[in-house]
C-alpha cells in the first residue's frame, strides 16, 4: 500500500509534472532572467542586483571558467562560501558552463575538505578568505588547479566593501592569515570575464549538475549525484505545491540556511528564483540580534528554516516586534519540527509553520504538508507530484497504513546515485526502484506520513523501541527547557537506557523537576535515566542537533 491521494487536502495540485518541459536547470534560470530582468534577485548586507544583472554576471563568470581557466563541460568546481552575493553568481556560472557544482561547508576541517576535493576530483574552488588557511594546508594533496578567493564584502560596492572586509579581517579577526601562490581574486576574475565570448554548451537533463555531499553520519561523506532533471523536477514539484500561495515577481524570501545546503539550495535559491522573488541572504544567522535587525528592514512574504533556528528566534525578545503582515509561507525542514515550536511560531507570526520532508538524495523535497494547513499536525505531509512514498520492512515488503517501517521514495527527484560508489548506491536502492531514506515512519489512513526517527538513532530498551524524537519533543515542551537531545547509553540490565542532554531556558530547572515531568508524560521505559545539563548542544552547519557527537 502506497500513499493515498486526497484532492481535498491540496486542491488544484496536479498529480504529475512533466520534466521534459525543460532541457536543463539553465533553461529554467534563463527563462527567469528574461522574465524578471528588472526585478531584484539576491540581496545581502544592503546590496543587491536584478535578475538582468545576475544574468550578465553569471555569464561573465561562465566565460571566465571556459576561456581563461580552460575548464571543460563536466569538470567539477567547488564552492566554499556562506550566504553572500558571490555564491549565486558563481553557482549559476558553473551550471551555465556545463560544469558540476560541488558545494562545500565553509566550516569544514582540513581533513573533511581534503576528502571532499579528492573524492569529487574538483579542478577549481571558489572560497571565501575566512576558510583559505584551511585550504592552504591541504591544497597540494588535492587535484585542485585553480583557487579563486573572495572577501565577504567584495561585491558590496565602494566604500562598504572596504569597510566590511577591514572589520572582518582586522577588528573581528575572522580571517586567519593564508598564503596560496597564484590564487586569483574572484572579483577580478568575474569582471575580466567576457559574456560575448561565452560558448553555450549542450547540457541535457541527464547531465550531472551537483555533487551534493551527505554529512557522513553513516560513515564516509558521499557525493549524491544530482542531475539537471533531478533539480528541475524538484523545482516543478515544489512550485506546483505552492503556486496558489505565491505571485510571480512579488515575493521576498528570507534565506538564513546556507545555500550550499540542499534545502536552501533548491527551495530558496532555485524555486524562488523561478518566480522572480527577492532573496534576502542572511550571512550569519547565529548572530540573532543582527538577524532580527535585518528582518525588520523587509516586509517579507516567505521564510524557510529548521526547528532550532525557529526556536532560537522565538526566544529573542525583539522577534515579536517584527512586522509579519506580509508573511504568507513558513516552511520547516532539515529536522523534525517540534509541536511547541510550531505552536509558538503561529502564535507570534500569525502564520502556521508548514513541515516539509526530504533528503540530499531526493533533491530534497519528497513530502510537504498542505499549504492551507491551519495548525501543526505532527506529520511531514503528503507526497508531492510524481512522487511515490511507501513504508517498507527490512525484507522489502510494503507495509499497510499504521505500521512502522522505513520510509522509501520513488520519483524523478531521486539521485542518480552516489558518486563513484556503486556498492553504497546499491545499499540504498530497493529492487523495485525505491530509495531507502533511513528514516523510520508510518502512514495514516489519509495518506499523511509521519517520521518516528532515524533508523540509526533508535534506542532499544529491554527489547522496546524508543525514538529520540518523541523523548525530545516531550522534554522540550517543558517551559524551562530551551532545547534537548536524547541518545541511548549501554546498560547491563536493559541493553540501553535513555540519556537526555538539556539546555535550560530557566536556570531554576532541576533534574528532579525534569524527572517528574518525564514520568508524567512518557511510558516508563522511555523515561530518561541519565540527565546532563549543557550550555549548548553540538549542531551541524544548518543547526541540526548532532546526536552522533553526543554519543561519542
Amino acid at each position: 500500500m502506497s500513499y493515498v491521494w486526497h484532492d481535498s487536502y491540496q486542491d488544484g495540485v496536479e498529480k504529475e509534472i512533466n520534466t521534459s518541459k525543460y532541457s536543463s536547470i539553465n533553461e529554467v534560470l534563463e527563462e527567469s532572467f528574461k522574465k524578471f530582468e528588472n526585478k531584484d534577485s539576491f540581496h545581502c548586507m544592503g546590496k543587491g542586483f536584478t535578475y538582468g544583472e545576475l544574468d550578465i554576471l553569471s555569464l561573465k563568470f561562465a566565460s571566465y571558467l571556459q576561456n581563461t581557466l580552460k575548464l571543460q563541460k563536466g569538470d567539477r568546481v567547488a564552492l566554499m562560501m556562506p550566504n553572500i552575493l558571490q555564491y549565486p553568481i558563481a553557482l549559476f556560472g558553473i551550471l551555465r558552463a556545463g560544469m558540476v557544482a560541488v558545494n562545500v561547508n565553509p566550516l569544514y576541517t582540513a581533513r573533511e575538505l581534503e576528502h571532499q576535493l579528492n573524492d569529487s576530483d574538483s579542478k577549481a574552488i571558489i572560497i571565501f578568505e575566512n576558510s583559505a588557511s584551511v585550504l592552504e594546508g591541504i591544497l597540494s594533496k588535492t587535484p585542485v588547479k585553480h583557487v579563486l578567493t573572495t572577501g565577504i564584502g567584495d561585491l558590496l560596492g565602494f566604500p562598504k566593501s572596504l569597510i566590511v572586509n577591514f572589520v572582518i579581517k582586522h577588528v573581528k579577526k575572522m580571517v586567519p592569515s593564508w598564503n596560496i601562490p597564484n590564487a586569483i581574486s574572484f572579483k577580478e576574475a568575474l569582471f575580466s570575464g567576457d559574456a560575448d565570448t561565452f560558448t553555450k554548451p549542450a547540457v541535457t537533463n541527464s547531465d550531472t549538475a551537483f555533487l551534493q555531499y551527505t554529512g557522513g553520519t553513516t560513515g564516509v561523506s558521499k557525493g549524491a549525484e544530482l542531475t539537471h532533471e533531478n533539480i528541475v523536477a524538484n523545482i516543478m514539484q515544489a512550485k506546483a505545491w505552492i503556486k496558489d500561495y505565491i505571485k510571480d515577481g512579488e515575493e521576498t524570501i528570507i534565506t538564513p540556511l546556507p545555500l550550499y545546503h540542499i534545502f536552501s539550495l533548491t527551495a530558496n535559491c532555485m524555486v524562488f528564483a523561478t518566480v522572480g522573488a527577492r532573496n534576502i541572504l542572511i550571512t550569519n544567522p547565529r548572530d540573532m540580534p543582527g538577524f532580527i535587525k535585518e528582518l525588520k528592514k523587509w516586509k517579507f512574504t516567505a521564510f524557510t528554516g529548521v526547528n532550532t533556528l525557529f526556536n532560537g528566534l522565538l526566544n529573542q525578545p525583539d522577534f515579536a516586534e517584527i512586522d509579519f503582515s506580509g508573511l504568507k509561507l513558513t516552511l520547516g525542514g532539515g529536522m523534525a519540527v517540534q509541536r511547541s515550536v510550531a505552536e509558538k511560531w503561529k502564535q507570534v507570526t500569525g502564520v502556521p509553520l508548514i513541515e516539509a520532508y526530504g533528503l540530499t538524495e531526493t533533491s530534497p523535497a519528497a513530502c510537504i504538508n498542505p499549504m492551507d494547513l491551519k495548525d501543526y499536525n505532527g506529520m511531514i505531509g503528503l507526497p508531492i507530484p510524481s512522487t511515490e512514498v511507501v513504508i517498507k520492512d527490512d525484507e522489502n515488503n510494503t507495509l499497510p497504513a499504521g505500521e512502522v517501517g522505513e520510509i522509501c521514495i520513488k520519483g524523478p527527484q531521486v539521485m542518480k546515485g552516489y558518486w563513484n560508489r556503486p556498492e553504497e548506491t546499491a545499499k540504498v536502492m530497493t529492487s523495485d526502484g525505491f530509495f531507502k531514506s533511513g528514516d523510520i515512519g508510518c502512514m495514516d489512513d489519509k495518506g499523511f506520513f509521519k517520521i518516528v526517527d532515524r533508523k540509526k538513532d533508535m534506542i532499544l530498551v529491554s527489547g522496546f523501541n524508543v525514538y529520540p524524537n518523541e523523548v525530545e519533543e516531550i522534554v522540550s515542551s517543558h517551559p524551562k527547557v530551551f532545547e534537548s537531545a536524547a541518545i541511548g547509553v549501554a546498560d547491563e540490565k536493559s541493553g540501553e537506557i535513555v540519556k537526555i542532554f538539556v539546555v535550560k531556558k530557566d536556570e531554576s530547572l532541576t533534574e528532579d523537576e525534569l524527572k517528574v515531568f518525564c514520568k508524567e508524560n512518557l511510558t516508563g521505559y522511555k523515561v530518561p535515566r541519565l540527565y546532563e545539563f549543557r550550555a549548548d548542544l553540538p549542531k551541524s552547519n544548518v543547526g541540526k542537533i548532532l546526536r552522533k557527537d553526543l554519543r561519542e
